[in-house]
């Protein structure tokens, strides 16, 4: 079901290590003026800076995730709760399942490919940073839409800011292969995470479920495409 095209190179991940490379750019700095606090006589300074810090190494933690068997087995992009499972109906009127995914501050943000596909399209939209379970923020907020070419047809994966996220990370580029599973970008500081399946998938979770990156499966489609 996930054969690549010939002429689509492999997306390569780039986030493999313990924790996203911008641990170094924010918590690094935290941690030192803490130290830097402490050092000083400056005790409660020196705890909130460090605390801050060693929370944003948190917020950035990356670890690697066995990922469940079978290729029609879509798995989570992001870890949080489920915030929606409902039909809608993508721009070209086709009607879709989308499964809505909210991220708070203490999960990890690190989003993987829910299933392999060829990116056909990256589309930034959007110029609010309303909270991430306000429905408004669905069309309103900062976004990216990724599309996929895969097996079954179109599936979008869309990273939407929220109330402080304000940086979308997406690594590949078009024409690109995502194996699925693979880590391929990341929100920063909350946010939100949709995957809009076509017509014949069916969803495996419900509105308040809580999920996993790259371990639940979300949802299953034909492991054999319809003719």
């Amino acid at each position: 079901m996930s054969d690549r095209p010939t002429d689509a190179p492999v997306f390569e991940e780039r986030l493999t290590g313990l924790f996203a490379p911008d641990v170094y750019r924010f918590a690094l700095p935290l941690l030192l003026l803490g130290g830097f606090a402490f050092g000083s006589s400056w005790a409660v300074a020196g705890v909130l800076l460090s605390g801050l810090g060693l929370f944003v190494v948190a917020f950035f933690r990356n670890p690697d995730r066995a990922l469940p068997p079978g290729d029609g087995n879509v798995i989570s992009p992001a870890d949080g709760r489920v915030l929606c499972v409902d039909e809608i109906e993508r721009e070209n009127g086709e009607k879709a399942l989308r499964i809505g995914i909210f991220l708070s501050v203490f999960n990890v943000h690190v989003n993987r490919a829910p299933i392999a596909g060829r990116i056909t399209a990256i589309e930034r939209s959007g110029d609010k940073f309303l909270a991430a379970f306000n429905p408004d923020a669905e069309t309103r907020n900062v976004r990216l839409a990724m599309s996929l070419d895969t097996a079954v047809g179109r599936v979008d994966v869309i990273q939407i800011t929220g109330l402080i996220a304000r940086r979308i990370v997406c690594q590949p580029a078009i024409g690109d292969w995502l194996d699925r599973g693979v880590r391929y970008g990341l929100i920063r500081f909350g946010s939100r995470t949709d995957v809009v399946l076509p017509v014949g998938a069916a969803a495996c979770v419900a509105k308040g479920d809580t999920v996993t990156g790259g371990a639940t499966v979300i949802a299953t489609v034909p492991e054999t495409p319809n003719e």
